[in-house]
């Protein structure tokens, strides 16, 4: 049955740009669709080869990759738009989960839409709404920042215009920052009520859920 729809949905693939979300731990969060994309693709743009080679590999799929990172997207821009003259499926990968959100991928997007091609998103695995989910939010909006700024006084004036938010707000952090920012939260709301998610889908995943105090102890 699963093999009966990839192949249908190989066959009905167009020349495009398939944005393709890949699993942001757990392998097996793939979707049917995404590797049907990744199969068929003539070209898979990724934002480190080494690291969707392996994802490939996983699942049998050979594929030409080129690597499409931040320094170079412009550049490969120019690249992917001659493949899609030639009449080739291209795809586009980050590392995990999906391409231009906090990851490189927009600017090649956007090329390829102004040189009059389709731009064609493969939905998957997300980090924010898999935290949303169990976080207990009952709102229906809420603010998505990225990563908070590395320097203490940019994140500092951040943190201190969201004081009084009365929205859920998501933001991203790494593992070396995350006891200062944590830090600079309890200077600026210490009673505001927190979860913090780590490792979502991994083998040590992780779920914190109180006041700022509770959540650095």
């Amino acid at each position: 049955m699963i093999e009966k729809f990839l192949n249908k949905a190989a066959g009905s693939l167009q020349p495009a740009l398939y944005v393709v979300a890949t699993p942001i731990g757990n392998l097996a969060d793939i979707t049917l669709r995404a590797l049907a994309v990744l199969e068929r693709a003539d070209l898979v743009c990724a934002e480190d080869t080494r690291v969707t080679a392996q994802l490939l590999a996983a699942y049998g799929i050979q594929a030409k990759l080129m690597s499409v990172r931040e320094h170079n997207e412009q550049q490969m821009a120019d690249k992917v738009v001659a493949a899609l003259s030639d009449g080739l499926i291209v795809a586009q990968v980050s590392d995990a989960g999906t391409p231009a959100v906090c990851d490189p991928g927009a600017k090649l997007a956007a090329r390829v839409r102004e040189a009059g091609f389709k731009v064609v998103p493969v939905v998957g695995a997300s980090a924010v709404m898999g935290a949303l989910s169990v976080a207990g939010v009952t709102e229906s909006d809420f603010y998505f920042n990225g990563f908070l700024p590395p320097k203490a006084g940019e994140r500092q004036k951040l943190l201190a215009k969201w004081a009084e938010a009365d929205f859920p707000i998501v933001m991203f952090e790494t593992p070396h920052r995350i006891e200062a920012s944590l830090a600079d939260m309890a200077a600026q709301f210490p009673e505001r009520r927190l979860t913090l998610a780590r490792e979502i889908t991994k083998t040590f995943e992780t779920f914190l859920s109180g006041r700022v105090a509770e959540i650095q102890a």
